[in-house]
């Protein structure tokens, strides 16, 4: 199921603009990092880094998840967008550790004097408050085109919110106090809030991959559907769901008695999947009609199979 023309633009801008805000914060950090010999908006300029290439790997993964279905990839490319945002895991994981190893060196070699503390303040403070709005647009964007790698993308850069936040507080701190043992302390701290995003990103998008069933919420509205159509079959069972990308992915098997016509049980199968696209969007939905196995001459209303939901997976 290809999202529209307009649905993917969107996306492409938000990733874009994404990039484009990424590459000034790491300019402006890296270069006030290393004039003021400070490891915690150094590694807050790595964090950026890291989020530059997210932010490539989601744009990327937007523009090939959009491409439709082909001989090759039936079920369409959704999950490239899954794929996208474990690879971005990886790397953000990769950066927390770096940042550690860095603090740890600053800790046992001693930190040196810290110097242009206004300056750094400044930094964190514009890098905080753009990183917050570009952050709100993409997450915006991500839940109106339910996409994972700009949530992934959202995410990365609203864990820069924070810790840009607490590297801000740090130099402050350090600033009152004159205490420079506090620079790589601050920076580990950071280190453990990327680390902590990146787990939550992990959750997010590699368990995907392994094709986890939908949340309880939307399959219970699933549920909720079929409860409106309990009078017209006799049971449903084997009720299998998962996401690729934005799409999701629902099969069940739907039992209906025996005296009901192909045409009868088309139309039913069309009726309930028409109602669960209409609660949860972008579903490709495949319903299995199997005639009651019952012996009986004509399927009374009174009959204990006719309606006994069977949501678990045999």
């Amino acid at each position: 199921m290809i999202q529209s023309p307009e649905v993917q633009a969107a996306k492409s801008r938000a990733a874009t603009l994404s990039i484009a805000s990424n590459t000034i914060l790491i300019a402006l950090k890296l270069a006030v990092g290393i004039m003021m010999q400070s490891v915690s908006v150094i590694s807050e300029a790595v964090h950026s880094g890291l989020d530059l290439i997210a932010a490539i790997i989601a744009w990327f993964s937007i523009r090939e998840s959009g491409k439709p279905a082909d001989d090759e990839h039936r079920f369409g490319h959704g999950k490239i967008e899954n794929v996208a945002g474990t690879i971005e895991a990886v790397l953000i994981f990769g950066a927390a550790f770096y940042i550690i190893w860095e603090a740890a060196h600053k800790l046992r070699a001693g930190a040196v004097e810290i110097e242009s503390l206004g300056l750094g303040a400044a930094v964190m403070g514009v890098s905080a408050m753009a990183n917050y709005l570009v952050s709100r647009h993409l997450l915006n964007v991500a839940i109106k085109t339910d996409s994972v790698a700009l949530e992934a993308d959202a995410l990365h850069l609203r864990t820069d919110v924070y810790t840009s936040v607490g590297v801000l507080g740090g130099l402050v701190a350090i600033k009152l106090t004159g205490i420079a043992m506090l620079d790589p302390v601050i920076a580990i701290v950071v280190a453990l809030m990327i680390i902590k995003a990146a787990w939550d990103l992990t959750k997010a998008a590699f368990f995907h991959v392994l094709d986890v069933k939908l949340p309880d919420d939307e399959e219970s509205l699933i549920h909720d559907v079929m409860d409106l159509y309990r009078s017209r079959f006799i049971e449903y069972h084997k009720l299998r769901t998962r996401k690729s990308g934005h799409v999701r992915h629902i099969d069940m098997h739907l039992v209906v008695p025996k005296q009901m016509t192909v045409e009868e049980g088309h139309t039913l199968a069309h009726q309930i999947t028409a109602d669960i696209e209409k609660c949860l969007p972008h579903c490709h939905i495949l319903v299995h009609i199997e005639p009651c196995p019952g012996g009986c001459d004509s399927c009374a209303i009174e009959c204990p199979k006719r309606y006994v939901s069977s949501p678990a997976v045999p």
